[in-house]
């Protein structure tokens, strides 16, 4: 597999608020087989998930779950509202992760949806997914908005529904169990790439600023803030301004969606994971002429669908991360 590291520049003016219909088109995902990824003294060792694994096992290191075992979900990417023939029941699909995740043999700590929970940014669709996610069996769920969440108004509807208690257009940290987690919005101004802005990265540093350089620190947001492939817009431009605040620190995780792909880079003391979909499959980069939505053979969708449960101990150095197929 090949880590998509060239970068291109940004094309043209940012926008300050919002997008249009026209440069939502460039910003879309694509898919591949799903692995068991663990991450373990700095290492990251994948290997083809089944649905025979110990979905409970994997997401602990193989140890039993305990008080200070932290465990939560991560799904991504719903698109509740697309119609088309490479998901003709996203909602269904939906509704199979929400069935899957209620099923992983313990109950996860939060799940965590990070972007496109709808396809069109519209009311409706944002009560449904809510609606849907309310079925999950666990204490808390967090969000974080696509570009598909934030069509034609900056993300107002998407924040009336999910923003309560976060700040800005949206961000937020909290912790729990030795571990602290930021929530980054880099979806709302962007002309090809994600972009996260000075108020943010403000957060972002007086944030940190109380945490210790050897607390484990998980970094969620809809697209990568890595270079994965910026020619289709997955790449954040000021995302190093971020990275340099979490070099410090001795273990850092960044989970994202919007690339419907799951794919692992390490650089230095920072894990980026990409997660797949819940909704439809798109081209690896450079086998279409755009990323638009694959249609497979019905019993091939679900093997491009997926969650994700992860793992921590406290007193470990590193996370575990268990990528499954939709069953």
């Amino acid at each position: 597999m090949t880590a998509y590291d060239a970068y291109d520049e940004p094309g043209g003016p940012v926008p300050e608020h919002g997008m249009t219909r026209r440069q939502l088109m460039r910003h879309a995902g694509w898919f591949g087989g799903a692995v068991v990824l663990t991450v373990a003294g700095g290492e990251v060792i994948s290997q083809i998930a089944s649905s025979r694994d110990s979905t409970a096992e994997a997401a602990t290191g193989g140890a039993a779950a305990g008080s200070g075992t932290l465990r939560f979900v991560q799904v991504s990417d719903s698109h509740i509202g697309f119609q088309g023939p490479a998901n003709t029941d996203v909602a269904g699909s939906f509704t199979e992760a929400v069935n899957q995740v209620n099923s992983l043999g313990f109950r996860p700590d939060f799940v965590m949806h990070s972007g496109d929970l709808t396809h069109l940014s519209m009311a409706g669709q944002f009560d449904q997914v809510k609606q849907m996610m309310s079925k999950l069996k666990t204490d808390r769920v967090f969000t974080v908005p696509g570009e598909h969440d934030s069509i034609g108004d900056a993300g107002r509807a998407y924040r009336r529904t999910f923003g309560a208690g976060t700040l800005g257009d949206g961000w937020y940290s909290f912790d729990t169990h030795g571990v602290h987690f930021i929530a980054l919005v880099n979806t709302l101004s962007l002309e090809k790439l994600g972009h996260l802005g000075n108020a943010q990265i403000d957060f972002v540093r007086k944030d940190l600023a109380g945490v210790s350089s050897d607390t484990p620190v998980v970094v969620f947001s809809h697209i990568p803030l890595f270079a994965m492939y910026p020619k289709w817009g997955w790449s954040t431009d000021d995302a190093l301004r971020v990275i340099a605040l979490l070099r410090r620190f001795s273990s850092v995780t960044c989970l994202n969606g919007h690339v419907h792909q799951l794919f692992t880079k390490t650089e230095g003391n920072i894990t980026f994971h990409s997660a797949t979909t819940t909704a439809y499959p798109l081209p690896k980069p450079g086998r279409a002429p755009a990323p638009t939505p694959q249609v497979v053979p019905a019993r091939q969708l679900k093997d491009a669908l997926g969650i994700r449960s992860v793992g921590y101990r406290q007193g470990d150095r590193e996370l575990a991360v268990k990528d499954q197929r939709l069953t």
